[in-house]
Order: C-alpha cells, then structure tokens, then sequence
C-alpha cells in the first residue's frame, strides 16, 4: 500500500502545480492578473509570482485590513477560517505551496536541529503587529497613504515574496534592478537565513515566521480532521514523537498548533495506534 508520506507528496506536487499553473509568466516577466486571481491560496504563495494563479491570503488579509474605511473581507476571513475550522494546520502539511519547497531544502542531508519552544511564538507576534496592526494604525498617521496602509508583512518580511516574486521579476526587469535598495536587501537577507534556516530546521518558516500557519494552528484544537490515538494500543515507546517534524509529541498533545497532520508518526507507529480522521466523540478510537 501507498503510505501516507507519498500521498501527501502526491496531493502537495497537485497543489503547488495548481496554484503556479500559470508557467509562461515567467517567460513574460509578467503577473497574472486573470479571474482566478480573485481567489486565493489556503496556503502561503505570493500573488506577485509570475506562475501564480491566485492570490496569497496574508497579502489580501492586510490590503483590507488598510483601508481607511475599514472594509472587511468576509471572503477572506471566511474561507480562512472555513479551511481552518475543516482541517487545521493540514493545510500547511499537505496544500501550502511553500510548505513543500521548505520540505525539499530539508531534503539536504545534513544534520538537523530542533526550534526553541519559544520561536514557535514569533509567528503570532509577526500576524498580531504585520498583519494586523501596522495595515490599520499606519494609514491614521499619514495623509500621504491616501488611506490605504502598507501591506507590512508582505513588504518588510515576507520570505516568500522574496523568493517567488522579487526575484522572478527582477531577474527579467532591469528597471526593477536599478532601484533596488535597502528594503530589498533586508528582505533578501531575511530570504537567505530562512533558507538556511530550513536546510538545518524542518519547516523553519511555519514554525517560526508564518502568520498563516499562526491562524489555522489556533484552529487545530476545534477542526474536523484530528490526529487520534488509539491508548489501547499504544506502548508509550516515544517512536511518532522522535519522528515529527514539526517536534510534537502526539501522544500528549494530539491537537497541538505544531501538528500540521503530516501522517509520519501514523506511518512510523509499530502498534499503529495513531490515525487521522474526523472528530468524533471517542477521542481513544
């Protein structure tokens, strides 16, 4: 039987080509800016690729959020958490286009380290101040915004703008090269320790630096899809903690915001005492 780590490659490849379908972009140094685009990605993938189909939801999150007016996406905050409530961080296990890049840096065999609990905490500061605050409270101190904030994740830190955006673009835009600046330079900077950062720490970005990955984890302990484990069988011999990416012990703490539902403790179990389904009322089945 196919086990779930090459199913999940499988639906990962599907989404990644999905929502980077559109290819000649890069050959066009253009962005695509059809009707799909109206639509965005449950995971993190820039609006700005050349390749990208739809848009990015941090991106769409903050254009609102900095409008004078207050204008409130319901279509944004709804297929959030409407995705969040469904599945949880499997989104940034199995959909998330740049979840799987980080995977394939993690492929490089070298030795790897485990993230300080307290990075894990980072993410929600950064969705808290970038995401949130700064695109509402900067507009109100500048007339010269015309009202509309600065998406300040997106152009101060965001790492994947850098690598599928900026890039891209300016590789095929020598305008673009010739007014680069500082701000470019700190985004790259923050480009080249999140890469190497991953090379060393599986999925440095979602752990740490992901204010998506902040909002679905804190969806983990009421979503759908959960990670249970059958007591019965379970011997406590440590193996679906040892093995997890993303430094979770499943055992004690099934619906934690880490756990993005890969499947490798399901595979790894010797008992297979864990499994991934809906919710239901008896959690030790």
């Amino acid at each position: 039987m196919i086990g779930k780590g090459i199913k999940r490659k499988l639906i990962q490849l599907a989404s990644f080509g999905f929502c980077n379908s559109h290819i000649n972009g890069f050959a066009e140094g253009k962005i695509y800016d059809g009707k799909l685009k109206t639509l965005c990605c449950p995971g993190m993938n820039c609006y700005s690729c050349p390749a990208a189909t739809l848009s990015c939801p941090v991106g769409a999150m903050q254009a609102v959020a900095g409008s004078r007016k207050f204008n409130f996406s319901f279509y944004v905050v709804g297929i959030l958490l409407a995705f969040g409530v469904m599945f949880g961080r499997a989104i940034c296990g199995y959909i998330c286009p740049f979840g799987l890049i980080q995977e394939l840096f993690a492929k490089i065999p070298l030795r790897k380290f485990h993230l300080p609990k307290w990075l894990t905490y980072l993410k929600y500061v950064l969705l808290a101040v970038f995401v949130v605050l700064l695109p509402v409270v900067m507009p109100l101190f500048s007339s010269a915004s015309g009202g509309v904030g600065d998406p300040a994740f997106c152009k101060y830190i965001c790492p994947v703008g850098t690598l599928e955006g900026s890039i891209p673009l300016m590789s095929s835009h020598e305008e673009l090269r010739s007014v680069a600046g500082s701000l470019f330079i700190l985004k790259a900077s923050i480009l080249v320790i999140t890469i190497i950062a991953c090379i060393f720490i599986h999925r440095f970005f979602c752990k740490a630096l992901c204010p998506l990955g902040a909002i679905y984890g804190l969806l983990n302990k009421i979503s759908f899809l959960r990670l249970k484990i059958d007591t019965k069988k379970c011997t406590s011999c440590g193996t679906c903690s040892h093995v997890c990416p993303m430094d979770v012990n499943p055992l004690k703490y099934p619906d934690s915001a880490e756990c993005i539902r890969c499947g490798r403790c399901v595979d790894k179990c010797p008992e297979k005492a864990i499994h991934i389904g809906i919710k239901h009322t008896d959690r030790s089945s």
